[in-house]
């Protein structure tokens, strides 16, 4: 292989026709990331449980965390800047590990996000129809309506361009995050006066009773940050706005919820936090709120906390949207949902599509009897695992990638070689332990966790013998895979 073999190979472009547009600076990227985990169901819905394994050495939980995802970052913007494609995790498999992989990974990732996105219309409705009726004393409305409602709310912003998405989410970050600040203020103020009760935390160790499942809970208030090389075409400056919102998203999104998790510590107790958290897991936080702050917060929680969920629908359902239109534009799924507006520059019919989905779903399983309760934890859990998993293939890809490019074009080894192994090794771990927990992942049964297993690993094999049979029959569709509107600096042989 020649020099000139590896050097930038120029892939044919989209026309504009085919071509998304945007105007997002960093700040907006951010905002759009966070908006994914969604700060205040995250600080009252997920902290108490991250408490409730792991006591006070949660906030300790997110500092592992984000040390090690900010590694996996390291690969990963190493990689946004060699591999100059919107495809996302779908173009850096395919450009490590081949195409056939590079497939499977896509499938992964658009069943990944549109399952996690599925969580919020039955936490949506159930969390509305609760405030309606004991709050406002208002009629008791089923609960799908109001899932319907807010399926019909993301996909019409979903549908319109990126820049209007963003304004949204970054309003709607900026007053929940503002929310859990005056929490956090108001737990360490309290705190002052009880300093025998401990207020500090507790690194975890690798020995602690329930690290792995802490460990597994947790990891899953990052996911998004990776979403940023989804925006490629529609961000300005991508060279220097990806990797700038890549960092200080991870950073972000760890420091904020180590701060929000001691500050549960601070209010309840360093001695005590573990055993208030596993008696009183669903109402910890507006319980603390109310008083500490008034009824009046708490409400007003309640209310932005429905804004929050509706805020990350539309965050999943974009990034969702924009994997769809990668393998349409690809061939690989109909051509129909590669299609851009021709003014506003959006996925419109693949986020259409997405939104139908969601809304056909929220009509059927409450016909077929099934309680919300029982969607929302299997719809983000099994989503979850798929992300994650398709992160830890990520991982394998930029490593080999960079290995074999090594011979023409050394570069960097902690850049292109240790962080990506490093990543590798501790993604392999807390997939493991998320194989392990699959049960508790997913709040279902053990035959109901081998079903959905099976499902995602089948995945992932699926689009592996799919783009094994396009390589057969249809050389031209193989040939587009995980390289749409592309310019990337290798031509590497496939490794499938």
């Amino acid at each position: 292989m020649t020099s000139k073999q590896v050097g930038a190979t120029k892939m044919p472009r989209q026309n504009k026709e085919h071509h998304l547009s945007g105007n997002m600076g960093v700040t907006e990227l951010v905002m759009s990331v966070l908006a994914f985990s969604s700060p205040l169901t995250v600080a009252a819905g997920f902290i108490p449980v991250l408490l409730m394994f792991s006591g006070p050495s949660a906030p300790g939980i997110y500092i592992v965390l984000t040390i090690m995802l900010l590694i996996f970052s390291v690969g990963f913007v190493k990689m946004s800047r060699t591999v100059e494609n919107p495809g996302g995790f779908y173009a850096f498999v395919t450009a490590g590990l081949g195409k056939p992989a590079g497939l499977g990974g896509a499938f992964l990732a658009l069943f990944g996000y549109v399952f996690i996105g599925f969580f919020a219309p039955p936490l949506f409705g159930i969390t509305l129809q609760g405030f309606v009726v004991n709050t406002l004393n208002g009629p008791e409305i089923p609960w799908y309506w109001y899932g319907l409602g807010i399926v019909m709310v993301t996909t019409t912003l979903a549908y319109r361009r990126i820049d209007l998405s963003a304004k949204v989410l970054t309003t709607v970050m900026l007053l929940e995050s503002a929310m859990v600040v005056i929490f956090n203020i108001f737990s360490f103020a309290t705190s002052g006066g009880r300093v025998e009760q401990g207020i500090g935390f507790s690194m975890p160790w690798i020995t602690d009773a329930g690290l792995g499942i802490a460990l597994l809970f947790a990891v899953g208030n990052y996911f998004g940050f990776e979403a940023t090389v989804i925006y490629r075409d529609e961000v300005k400056n991508p060279t220097k706005t990806i990797p700038r919102a890549t960092y200080i998203a991870v950073i972000g999104v760890g420091l904020f919820y180590a701060v929000a998790a001691w500050a549960y510590i601070a209010y309840f107790g360093a001695d005590n936090v573990q055993t208030v958290a596993e008696g009183n897991t669903v109402n910890m936080f507006f319980d603390a709120s109310t008083a500490l702050v008034g009824k009046i917060f708490a409400e007003l929680t309640t209310v932005l906390l429905l804004t929050s969920i509706l805020a990350s629908m539309l965050s999943i359902q974009n990034v969702a949207a924009r994997y769809s239109f990668s393998l349409a534009t690809d061939r690989v799924l109909p051509s129909a949902l590669g299609r851009v507006h021709p003014r506003l520059k959006s996925p419109y019919v693949s986020s259409l599509a997405i939104g139908t989905l969601w809304g056909v779903a929220t009509i059927i399983f409450p016909a077929l009897g099934v309680a919300p309760e029982v969607l929302y934890p299997i719809a983000s859990g099994s989503g979850s695992f798929a992300v994650l998993l398709l992160m830890f293939i990520t991982s394998l890809a930029v490593f080999v990638y960079f290995l074999r490019r090594r011979r023409v074009h050394p570069e960097s080894i902690w850049q292109t070689l240790v962080a990506p192994m490093v990543s590798f090794l501790f993604l392999g771990f807390i997939t493991y332990l998320s194989i392990q927990n699959y049960p508790d992942l997913i709040a279902g049964s053990p035959v109901m966790a081998a079903i959905f297993l099976t499902l995602t690993f089948a995945l992932f094999l699926g689009g592996i013998a799919h783009a094994l049979i396009l390589r057969s029959r249809r050389p031209a569709v193989y040939a587009l895979i995980g390289r749409q509107n592309a310019e990337i600096s290798e031509p590497l042989p496939e490794v499938l």
